[in-house]
């Protein structure tokens, strides 16, 4: 097939290569929705099923030539994020969720960075990389299994807040790793090496609230629907692009201009006719994540996969315990948080890719083979995990399960 499209000429290789990434996206959540796992995870299969190392339905140069997908959706999933930074919840909360998804998020990172440094000498840019990743949450899985159950209690709202909180930590935790190796890229470092990224991730954030700012000014009351998403589009794509002409990541600009956006306007119409708008980008986002993973890099990877998985999952449960007991929480807060926060997808893909540009081809693959392919079995475990949590917690009322049991028993 790979053969057959590169005797074509250019538009009609990128069309039909698009087109073939979003019906196999498709078809496989079908698939995919049987077994009741997550959509990502149909994409990801996807895009593995086609890509080079299998079927070989796309061309390598198109493969190559689309890494651009991964700043767009970055972009738009950070723009998302900022939205949860209302003036208003962090009154409401306090410190205490704050100190909880500090812990949650960091302690996870740090014990992978010092993990795969100590177990496999591996370079240091590659485990802070790893590291910064491992702190990241994907909430979907864990927010379908909340709205299915119908489950309340201060066990939810915390576990909504940490999460609205999470890859926050995770996107500034990446700048921070991101600019150290940007800094330490020569044989000697320069004043001037070491200040100029921070310098640029400063100027994110303020490019940030401007575009915030400006997007406030120009969604007028008389502006049409259409029209507001043009110019939001217009502001994200332009951001993500001075972004990547400084090198840096666009996440941390995209979430401050959703943030500025939310506390000047509190508008949320925006941002859900935005998310109407994202689905065929985050779907060819993920399938190409997909057909980026090298099957065979696992033969190196493999143990290096276990251990961060492993290691990963601990943290995760260790961080939130500690938060938990930091702030006084209930006993079954802190016992059972940590369990719902294990999922990984979105965030953590995106800054795979962003970190393969920083490492050497072979160590960069190999970066973005774990978390893909763990973020596959994260997505796999995590809706278990999570009901566990919610069952023991006490938020999902016993009518619930014995509803879903009758349910279950009536379809045998």
């Amino acid at each position: 097939m790979a053969s057959l499209l590169n005797q074509t000429n250019d538009t009609t290789i990128i069309l039909l290569s698009l087109s073939l990434i979003l019906i196999a996206g498709f078809l496989l959540t079908r698939i995919t929705k049987l077994a009741r796992l997550p959509n990502v995870t149909g994409y990801i299969i996807a895009g593995i099923l086609i890509g080079p190392y299998v079927l070989n339905l796309i061309p390598q140069g198109m493969v190559k030539g689309m890494g651009f997908i991964s700043d767009i959706a970055l972009s738009f999933i950070a723009f998302d994020v900022g939205r949860f930074f209302k003036k208003e919840i962090f009154k409401e909360t306090g410190t205490g969720v704050i100190w909880i998804t500090m812990l949650e998020s960091l302690v996870p990172g740090i014990l992978i960075i010092l993990s795969i440094r100590w177990i496999f000498h591996l370079d240091w840019n590659f485990c802070l990389l790893l590291g910064a990743i491992a702190t990241a949450t994907a909430p979907a899985s864990t927010m379908i299994t909340i709205r299915q159950y119908h489950a309340r209690g201060d066990f939810v709202n915390i576990l909504l807040q940490v999460v609205a909180f999470d890859d926050a930590v995770c996107l500034i935790a990446f700048s921070v790793v991101a600019a150290l190796i940007n800094a330490s890229g020569g044989a000697g470092i320069s004043i001037h090496e070491l200040i100029l990224p921070i310098v640029y991730n400063i100027g994110a954030l303020i490019l940030g609230y401007v575009g915030g700012l400006l997007l406030s000014k120009l969604m007028t009351p008389q502006r049409s629907g259409d029209n507001r998403l043009i110019l939001t589009i217009a502001l994200l794509l332009g951001i993500a692009g001075l972004c990547a002409a400084a090198d840096i990541s666009p996440l941390l600009a995209c979430m401050v201009l959703g943030a500025t956006y939310i506390n000047l306007t509190y508008n949320e119409e925006l941002f859900k006719q935005v998310n109407e708008f994202t689905p065929p980008i985050l779907s060819m986002f993920f399938v190409v994540s997909g057909m980026s993973l090298d099957i065979n890099s696992f033969k190196t990877a493999g143990m290096i996969g276990v251990v961060y998985f492993i290691v990963r999952i601990a943290g995760k449960y260790l961080g939130a315990y500690l938060g938990c007991a930091w702030t006084n929480t209930t006993d079954r807060v802190r016992d059972y948080l940590g369990l719902a926060l294990i999922p990984q997808a979105g965030v953590a893909i995106g800054l795979a890719f962003l970190g393969r540009r920083m490492l050497p081809t072979a160590t960069g693959n190999m970066l973005l083979t774990i978390i893909l392919s763990s973020s596959v079995l994260y997505e796999l475990i995590g809706p278990v995990c999570a009901k566990f949590a919610l069952i023991h917690s006490g938020s999902i009322k016993k009518e619930k399960l014995q509803d879903e049991g009758i349910k279950i028993s009536s379809r045998l």
